[in-house]
């Protein structure tokens, strides 16, 4: 059980690149982009994963590129500040955590450090999946097939893998009822600041902006409605879903709508998450986003992918090539863990997306009472998820275990 395919070269995939490589395993990457995933909004890196990373010996390069903010600012249509939650909050566990990254410099990082021993076929997709007695005959869109002793599906919340090996899509997603849209702009003439700036509006909807680069930020819409009908991979249909929902909006949101046309990385999905009884069939398994989504809201999705890998990795090493107990202890291990990781924050969409003014302002009141006022310890707890697991040591290939260090 030695030669493993990983479907997915995100953060997920490469962080179990990294360690399966550190184990002694051969990795292979499939990857339908034709590089590593630039850009991207800021994700963040919490809790325990803080732990594997300093493991893996990267947490300085994640430090030097993390996104430098302040935290979290609602303003009003004029840019009046009404309400904050800095970075600094819950010891750097809030809403915007102390380590906060772009996407794509995460993926740079976690793809340098997985080495030039793991292979790579970019620009390519699984076709089909067999399983036989001598292991998952493999089909790509472009590659010839293979045989692997193990595939991995880390390919997010639309995951081709669940999808061959378990069943539809609509068997495990749960729509939370919003869609999310992010992309660059260009920051001439905005006076952004070191905040992530929030604005929302009537009708359930928000748009943000959080700093970049000198020249450029990220932008951010959410809005709440029924499910949508759309092309995944049409992404003037999508745009064009955005500027009709956002137009007449307050705040920058017409300029923000301007600069959606020209953005080289927009993203667009719905706000969801994904539940799976079983994380694993055969010798496939689920790791990530493709197995237990917890949604934007959740805050989680990077601690869960880099801890998942990290347990998932250790057990197929422990194991000595007996899959299935691999598979096993894994969820075992990260089932209570991610069932913490996937609670949303109190009010779930409603409270992240108020429908009124009235609900605005409860919102902008709630903020302050949960930083300062007597709901600050609710606020604190709650940011304790994803520091819910005790990371085990692990043996590595060539003997020795693997511990934090000192």
């Amino acid at each position: 059980m030695r030669n493993v395919l990983i479907s997915g070269g995100s953060i997920a995939g490469l962080s179990l690149a990294y360690w399966l490589r550190r184990y002694g395993f051969a990795v292979t990457v499939v990857e339908r982009a034709p590089a590593p995933r630039p850009g991207g909004h800021a994700v963040d890196l919490r809790g325990v994963a803080k732990q594997v990373a300093e493991r893996m010996g990267i947490m300085r390069q994640i430090r030097q590129a993390r996104v430098h903010e302040e935290g979290m600012a609602y303003v009003d249509a004029r840019g009046t500040v009404k309400a904050t939650m800095p970075a600094t909050l819950f010891d750097g566990e809030g809403a915007v955590a102390e380590i906060e990254i772009l996407r794509g410099d995460l993926t740079d990082i976690l793809y340098a450090a997985a080495g030039p021993h793991v292979e790579y076929l970019f620009d390519d997709s699984i076709a089909s999946l067999t399983e036989r007695h001598e292991g998952v005959h493999v089909t790509f869109e472009r590659a010839p097939a293979r045989v692997f002793d193990i595939v991995v599906g880390a390919d997010g919340l639309h995951s081709t893998v669940r999808r061959l090996a378990m069943g539809p899509e609509e068997r495990f997603v749960k729509y939370l009822g919003a869609y999310n849209a992010y992309f660059t702009i260009p920051t001439g003439g905005l006076n952004l600041g070191p905040w992530f700036l929030v604005h929302t509006m009537p009708g359930a909807k928000l748009a943000a902006i959080r700093p970049d680069g000198p020249d450029t930020a990220k932008a951010m819409f959410s809005f709440k409605t029924d499910p949508l009908t759309y092309d995944r991979h049409d992404i003037q249909q999508q745009k064009r879903i955005l500027a009709e929902k956002f137009a007449g909006g307050t705040w920058h949101t017409p300029r923000l709508i301007d600069a959606v046309w020209q953005a080289p990385d927009f993203f667009f999905d719905s706000v969801s998450q994904v539940h799976a009884d079983r994380w694993s069939t055969g010798r496939t398994v689920l790791l990530g986003d493709a197995g237990y989504c917890g949604s934007p809201l959740s805050g989680n999705g990077t601690a869960m992918a880099v801890v998942g890998a990290y347990v998932l990795a250790g057990e197929l090493a422990a194991a000595g090539g007996d899959h299935v107990a691999a598979f096993d202890r894994y969820e075992t291990l990260m089932r209570p863990y991610v069932k913490e990781c996937q609670q949303l924050p109190p009010g779930g969409v409603n409270g992240f997306l108020p429908g009124s003014r009235l609900a605005i302002g409860v919102q902008r009141t709630m903020i302050k009472m949960m930083t300062s006022g007597p709901l600050a310890k609710l606020g604190a707890k709650a940011t304790q998820k994803a520091s819910s697991i005790t990371l085990k040591d692990y043996q590595a290939a060539d003997g020795p275990v693997i511990k934090a260090p000192r």
